[in-house]
């Protein structure tokens, strides 16, 4: 059983950054692609970036230029370090992997962005 454990969330005012980190238990290095998703109130949950174990990162483009999505292999952790952060990336943050056919998924960490 794969279990995410997020942190790293929190309050920030505009302009402003936070890091979150998410433990994986088991090695990352078998899960086929790592990511993060946000879903903010009363819409639906969306893709913010994505770290494959062999390819390159994707990231939605709102997000493209402010965050950054990366891995310690070992520490068995996924990062997405947020810059420049706008109320409209107020949102719960949830990890994710992707390991053959099964995917997996964290609690959330909620963050919030003042304008």
């Amino acid at each position: 059983q794969v279990q995410l454990v997020e942190s790293g969330g929190g309050l920030v005012q505009a302009g402003g950054s936070l890091r979150l980190s998410c433990a994986a238990s088991g090695s990352i290095f078998s899960f086929n692609v790592m990511g993060w998703s946000r879903q903010a109130p009363g819409k639906q949950r969306e893709l913010v970036a994505t770290i494959p174990r062999a390819g390159a990162t994707i990231y939605q483009d709102s997000v493209k230029g402010r965050f950054t999505i990366s891995t310690d292999n070992v520490k068995n952790t996924v990062y997405l370090q947020m810059n420049s952060l706008k109320p409209e990336d107020t949102a719960v943050y949830y990890c994710f992997t992707i390991q053959g056919s099964l995917s997996y998924w964290g609690q959330g960490t909620q963050v919030t962005v003042s304008s």
